[in-house]
């Protein structure tokens, strides 16, 4: 599906409030409220939006610690990247998983209670049936806050506004 101006619009709108009602998103994108809901459902109906999330943050209610995971596997044949992959979604803490190139195979985004916790986690992975020759990890102790921008969901990405 080809989005044209009109249609990017719609979805930064929704990127920045996925909540406002289709006559203020209309009103956002200077459209009609029929105009605007006909491209709204196009845009979903073509996979294009793929649903609505919740931005959370626990941090004022619930200790926690993030921390940046890089990954080198042992070997590099489609099924060692896969063994890895099927045991990092089955890791619920493992928050964000992208595959690199240029020197490491992986950059993980864990958010665990504590260090103990994500170092547990780290141990189930070092099984050497997933295949991981090496890690670093990167204990985050600030994270810097970007105008609106929020994170998308795992696998989506921001367009421009």
């Amino acid at each position: 599906m080809k989005l044209d101006p009109i249609d990017l619009k719609i979805v930064a709108a929704l990127q920045c409030d996925g909540r406002m009602t289709k006559l203020k998103l209309a009103e956002t994108v200077a459209l009609s409220p029929a105009a605007c809901w006909e491209r709204l459902r196009r845009m979903e109906e073509a996979g294009v939006i793929k649903g609505y999330t919740a931005i959370v943050d626990l941090e004022p209610d619930t200790p926690q610690t993030t921390v940046i995971v890089e990954i080198s596997l042992k070997s590099h044949q489609q099924a060692d990247f896969r063994r890895f992959e099927d045991a990092v979604a089955k890791e619920p803490a493992i928050v964000a998983c992208d595959a690199t190139g240029g020197g490491i195979d992986y950059i993980m985004r864990v958010v665990a209670p504590d260090i103990d916790s994500y170092q547990r986690l780290i141990d189930r992975l070092l099984d050497p049936a997933i295949g991981i020759e090496r890690y670093y990890t990167y204990v985050v102790t600030k994270s810097v806050p970007l105008v609106e921008v929020h994170s998308p969901p795992r696998g989506h990405r921001r367009l421009p506004k």
